[in-house]
C-alpha cells in the first residue's frame, strides 16, 4: 500500500467512524425519549421474554468481541516489521470494531423499544464509551504499536487533512 492509499484509507476510516456515530446517537436518542416519556403508544407486538435475553446476550457478546478481536489483530500486527502493514491492520481492525459497536447500538435501541429495560441504556452507554475511546488517532496508533519517533511522525502526517 502506498502512502497516498494509506492516507486515503485513514481518512475514509475517520469518516466512517463519524457517520456511524451520527447514525447511532439519534436512533437510540429517539427511542430513549420515547422510553422516558411513557405516554406514547406505538402498539408494538409483545415479543417473548427469551428474545430479551438474546438481545442482551448478543449486545454483551458484541461488546466483548469487538474488544478482543481488535486487540488480537493489533497483537498480530505488532509482529510485522513494516509500518505500512501495521497501519493497514489498524485501519481494518478499527473499521470492524466500529461496525460491531454500531450493531450493538442498533440492538440496544431495538431492545429498549420493545422491552423498555434499563439494561439497554447501560449497554448503549458502554458502546458510547468505546465509540469515544476507540476513535482513530495518531497517538493511539503510536501507543498500540509502540512506534519510534520517525514512524509516529509518519502516522501523524497521514492523519493530517489534505
Amino acid at each position: 500500500m502506498t502512502n497516498e492509499e494509506l492516507k486515503k484509507s485513514y481518512h475514509k476510516l475517520e469518516q466512517l467512524v463519524l457517520i456511524l456515530m451520527i447514525l447511532a446517537l439519534p436512533i437510540f436518542g429517539m427511542v430513549y425519549l420515547y422510553f422516558i416519556s411513557g405516554n406514547l403508544n406505538w402498539n408494538l407486538p409483545q415479543l417473548p421474554g427469551f428474545v430479551n435475553g438474546l438481545l442482551v446476550g448478543f449486545s454483551i457478546g458484541l461488546l466483548v468481541a469487538q474488544y478482543v478481536k481488535f486487540h488480537q489483530d493489533v497483537k498480530a500486527g505488532k509482529g510485522s516489521p513494516d509500518l505500512m502493514e501495521k497501519v493497514s491492520v489498524y485501519i481494518h481492525s478499527t473499521r470492524i470494531r466500529f461496525y460491531f459497536l454500531f450493531l450493538t447500538s442498533l440492538i440496544c435501541a431495538i431492545g429498549l423499544l420493545f422491552f423498555k429495560s434499563e439494561i439497554y441504556v447501560v449497554l448503549f452507554a458502554v458502546a458510547l464509551v468505546f465509540f469515544s475511546l476507540a476513535k482513530p488517532t495518531p497517538d493511539r496508533i503510536k501507543r498500540l504499536f509502540r512506534l519510534n519517533k520517525e514512524d509516529a511522525e509518519f502516522v501523524r502526517l497521514i492523519s493530517r487533512p489534505d
